[in-house]
Order: structure tokens, then sequence, then C-alpha cells
């Protein structure tokens, strides 16, 4: 059966990385090639399926996660949101990653996707998003820039939903200080430093198996490593601080989605970085957001890293 949508590749560093623009601006693939090997450091797209959630990886815009109570208050005035994905109660990750983006070549081993998007799905953000892709010796450089073009200031926030192998030592190491914990929605119902231990990032949480965890964490510093120690890799993530039209603004948030094995989903696991915890449109102080005024822009950037992992 042929592809619905076409896969744009670019290939430098050896690497090779394949885009999707007319599905979300998604990612099909990111392929480590080194050594006459191929290894995905992402989970592969299967090429023919319409659900985001079997992307490699998206852009989560302009908000990450999950908005609850069927909206927001913007300036003393309710501003709904609808649900936006089947089987889901809230609105969630934004409406980027639900339409179609325009592909760009400006050199070689970069792509950029480009999206206009104005109220989609009835949705009150208007904005220009720019998603730049740079292979570069030893990884990726991605980042998502995004710019409000409403009479009205809104508030934003970016994010990267990237899915992993999940192979049998698979881990993730990260600073953090804490966790929001929630219901079955998952939106969260109160914040914690003590972290269950096998959801401990700061001592390297198992990604192989273990209980559901589907939770935005607090006090990251922008520096994560996941690794494949049975494969003898690892990858490592540096978020750069927020750029905003107050100035930059450090990396605070991440989220981990980690199924249970033998569910759907359950060969994969996911690290977000991100730039506010799910559901901050209802927390107190809106953690995370930025109001943007007409013309007003963020830009999220991270660096992903591969290194040699010692094998066990």
């Amino acid at each position: 059966m042929a592809a619905p949508h076409e896969i744009a590749w670019i290939e430098a560093a050896g690497q090779r990385l394949g885009l999707v623009p007319s599905l979300g601006g998604g990612v099909a693939r990111w392929d480590w090639l080194g050594g006459g090997a191929e290894w995905p450091l992402w989970r592969p797209w299967d090429g023919v399926g319409e659900d985001r959630y079997r992307l490699a990886s998206f852009a989560m815009l302009p908000w990450s996660n999950r908005i609850s109570r069927g909206g927001f208050e913007q300036h003393g005035r309710w501003v709904p949101m609808a649900p936006n994905r089947a089987g889901e109660p809230y609105p969630i990750h934004g409406d980027g990653w639900l339409q179609a983006w325009t592909l760009e070549r400006p050199a070689a081993g970069v792509a950029e996707l480009r999206l206009a998007s104005r109220r989609h799905g009835g949705s009150p953000y208007e904005y220009d998003a720019l998603q730049r892709f740079e292979l570069v010796d030893g990884g990726l450089v991605q980042s998502v820039t995004v710019t409000h073009r409403g009479a009205d200031a809104l508030p934003y926030g970016l994010g990267l939903h990237p899915w992993f192998p999940r192979t049998s030592r698979c881990s993730v190491t990260a600073h953090v200080d804490g966790v929001w914990l929630s219901g079955s929605d998952p939106i969260p119902t109160r914040h914690v430093t003590a972290l269950p231990p096998d959801w401990d990032l700061n001592l390297g949480a198992p990604m192989r198996a273990g209980a559901l965890i589907d939770n935005g964490y607090t006090g990251w510093d922008g520096a994560a490593t996941i690794a494949w120690p049975e494969h003898g890799l690892a990858l490592q993530v540096t978020m750069e601080p927020l750029q905003t039209p107050q100035g930059p603004r450090a990396p605070a948030y991440c989220l981990v989605f980690r199924p249970p094995a033998g569910t759907p989903h359950g060969e994969a696991f996911c690290f977000e970085p991100i730039t506010q915890p799910i559901d901050a449109f209802h927390l107190a102080g809106r953690p995370g957001l930025v109001d943007l005024a007409a013309g007003e822009s963020l830009t999220l950037r991270v660096h992903w890293r591969l290194r040699p992992e010692p094998r066990s």
C-alpha cells in the first residue's frame, strides 16, 4: 500500500532524517548510520498510519499537553477550547500537529517547515510557525518558533514529543526536583518532591517496564541522557533557554510518558522537553506560559547529541 503522505529526506553527518510535512509537520524517522549499521534514534513511523502518535516525533504548539475545564480565562474573558483528538476529553498538544506544513531546504543537511495557522478547528489562536532541523556532527539541532498574529494577546507554550525505542535496559537520567501527580485524566492534582523510586530521573529511571508515567516534572535544568546500554549508545539532550519577548527563560519542565508494556505504544516511551506543565492554564501563576501580543515570538531550541555508552 502506497504511503498517503510523502516523506522528505535529508542526510548529513552520518544521519538520515525523514519529515512528513503533510502529517502535522512531523518526523517519520531519525536514523544514525554509523559503522555501517542503522539505528533508529526515534521510533520510526510505519509510513502508512494517519495517527500522529505513531510518528517518530512532532512539535507541540501553540501550547503543549492538556487544557481542562473547556477553556481558560484571558484578561477577564472566557476563551473556549474544544477537544481535538478522538478519545481525549480535553484539547491536547495544540493544533500545529493537526495541520499540513510546507517544506523548505535552505542548505545541505537542513530542512525547515512553515505553518500559517488561523483559528484552526475553532481555536482562538492565530500564528505563524517555523520548525528547523539541522543535522550536525554527532546529532541534530531542532528548533520551533511561533509568532502571534492575532489582535488580542494569548498565552503560548512549546514542546517536542519524540518517541524513543524501548529496549530491555533503556533509561532516562535528568536533574529534577519534583513531579505533578495526577488523576486518570491525567490532569495534575498535586505537586510532590518525594519521587517514587522508579520515577526518579535523578537516579536514572528505567523505561523498559514499570507502572504508567504520564506526568510532568519540575526543576529540570535542561539536560538529560537517554541511554541504551545494550547497544552502547546514549543520546544527550540539551534544551536552551526559551527565547521570549522579555528575554531568555531557563528550562524548568519536562514530561515522561512510560506506557505499561503490552499496551498500545508499549514498544516506545517519550521524554518531552516542554516549556509549561500540564494544564498550566489552570495552575497558580500559569507557570511556563508566555503571553504574546501581535508580532511577538517564542523560540525553543533543543540539541540532540549521540555519544558512546558503556555496554552492559
